[in-house]
């Protein structure tokens, strides 16, 4: 017989004291977010049909939709990101992938590995797609679905452009699926105005839930579509027909991740409670002044201010010193964890959600300032963190922010 191997307790292995999570996600979770991911209820009882039917509710307000085509998942946003993919894209289907980086390359090889046939406009680094770029391919007629991030986490890009694009494309009967994990609630995204056919999202990031459930809004052009295909899904667990019958008609499809499905609802309760238009602007102050506080000190910002992502900012480091040991010291002496990049000489700050506190952004500048200044760069650091308190007072009253 095996015997038990020697292990520590789970509490020997995590920090005495708890990190300040500020990287690319996750995020840190409110206190009711939580305490409901504690909690295990019947996943096919009466109270869990009225928590998902409230939580359906919520999310449609948060995508800014009507669709009664609205899904969960029990997975990560790429599980969203996959489902989405596997319903929509038949084998043999001309697929459009506008690719700014990592994730968006995702969703093609996605394509690819269920049959599509794909063609890739590779958007030149640190620049935003444009309806141009688009335009000549999707009047071709061929395209079937184009894929596109509204914002792409791994070099903090924002596709502005995305409401005109994806309005031609669906023009043309071209479904759009775009990935808003890292931007859903942290800037305007309108679903059924921009006519997009599939928005999936993660729980870990704007919407400051747990990683490992997600949210996905399907249109009733990409519903018909779904209903009409005659090539069978590659996917069980995610076949859209399938999840419907839990998430729309009280029905049985697997197990559901019921402890996350009462986190999405309170984190979303919480984002409605805010209201999308007070969440929206919150993000946008606490983001532009923690990157003039980051600037002010010395350092340089990797994207342009016109096409800069709000909810992940991206910060060049010396090339002579390296991103990991900064990392690495904020977190071992100043408990705040952010991200590292996609072979990019840039650490990554995240602006998503229960981040976007003031007493959050002093803490993480001061531990970015010092780490770097440890690797043996000048920087000012007070005059940073004068500047950021300066732009998180200039037209916002400070207690929207804590």
């Amino acid at each position: 017989m095996i015997t038990p191997p020697s292990i520590l307790r789970l509490d020997n292995l995590l920090p005495r004291e708890p990190l300040l999570m500020m990287g690319a996600g996750p995020v840190p979770l409110p206190s009711r977010v939580a305490q409901a991911n504690s909690i295990v209820i019947n996943h096919l009882g009466d109270t869990m049909a009225k928590v998902v039917d409230q939580l359906k509710k919520m999310a449609r307000y948060v995508f800014q939709t009507r669709s009664e085509f609205l899904l969960g998942v029990a997975g990560p946003g790429s599980a969203a990101m996959e489902m989405a993919i596997v319903n929509l894209v038949e084998p043999g289907d001309e697929v459009l992938a506008v690719c700014n980086g990592y994730f968006s390359r995702r969703m093609a090889e996605m394509a690819g590995r269920v049959g599509g046939r794909v063609t890739i406009i590779e958007v030149p680094n640190n620049q935003t797609a444009t309806l141009d770029m688009v335009d000549k391919h999707l009047r071709s007629g061929r395209y079937k679905t184009l894929t596109i991030v509204q914002g792409e986490t791994s070099n903090t890009v924002h596709n502005l452009h995305l409401p005109q694009i994806s309005k031609l494309a669906h023009s043309l009967g071209c479904a759009v699926i775009v990935d808003a994990v890292c931007t859903l609630s942290t800037m305007p995204l309108e679903m059924d105005n921009w006519q997009i056919d599939a928005v999936i999202t993660g729980g870990q990031k704007g919407l400051s839930s747990i990683p490992g459930v997600s949210l996905i809004a399907f249109s009733e052009f990409a519903w018909h579509r779904i209903t009409q295909r005659t090539a069978p899904k590659s996917h069980w667990c995610l076949d859209a027909l399938l999840a419907d019958q839990f998430w729309n008609k009280g029905s049985y499809h697997y197990t559901a991740p019921v402890s996350g499905i009462l986190a999405l609802h309170e984190a979303l309760y919480l984002v409605c409670d805010e209201t999308l238009a007070q969440r929206f602007a919150r993000h946008d102050v606490c983001s532009k002044a923690l990157q003039k506080g980051i600037q002010a000190m010395g350092l340089t910002l990797m994207v342009p201010e016109s096409v800069r992502l709000n909810s992940v900012i991206g910060i060049q480091i010396p090339e002579d010193i390296s991103p990991d040991r900064v990392r690495a010291h904020m977190s071992a002496v100043h408990q705040v964890e952010i991200s590292g990049s996609f072979g990019l000489h840039i650490v990554r700050v995240g602006q998503m959600g229960e981040q976007c506190r003031a007493h959050n952004l002093f803490r993480t500048l001061h531990a970015l300032g010092t780490s770097v200044q440890h690797e043996g760069v000048t920087l000012d650091l007070p005059k940073g963190l004068s500047e950021m308190e300066r732009w998180l007072t200039k037209d916002f009253d400070l207690t929207h922010v804590n």
